[in-house]
């Protein structure tokens, strides 16, 4: 049996479909569930991801939550590795916003105390404001 060699994804191609899937979504992704949203347009090997995330995000195309242990599609490209948000943790609701004062004063303090920032996410953990007015602790 003769197998048909399989066809190589470049890695722009890859990208595409991650940060496509990510936006699609609408919400956070770990990257096993990444994996299987994508699995269906041939890019399933947990490297390949993986390696895709990390060029998105030093793009700044997406971003990884911490907190969460879970990854985004960047709303705000213009930041360049510098985002902010808002995590409910009633509902799950991530919220991504600008915020250049806070950004401005964290450089500052790191160019204080020579500390060179490589990138930044702040995450704020709460209550978004449905759960807030719904009552949902």
């Amino acid at each position: 049996m003769v197998r048909k060699p399989s066809k190589r994804r470049s890695a722009a191609d890859q990208d595409k479909i991650i940060v496509e899937a990510l936006r699609d979504v609408g919400r956070p992704l770990s990257a096993y569930e990444l994996i299987e949203k994508v699995r269906v347009k041939g890019v399933s090997a947990p490297p390949t991801v993986y390696r895709a995330l990390q060029r998105l995000i030093d793009d700044g195309l997406a971003h990884r939550l911490e907190s969460l242990n879970a990854f985004v599609a960047c709303e705000h490209p213009h930041h360049q590795g510098k985002a902010v948000f808002a995590i409910c943790d009633a509902c799950g609701t991530v919220k991504e916003f600008d915020s250049p004062a806070a950004v401005k004063s964290l450089q500052s303090w790191a160019g204080k105390n020579d500390f060179k920032v490589r990138s930044m996410t702040m995450e704020l953990r709460g209550r978004c404001a449905a759960c807030v007015s719904g009552g949902i602790d």
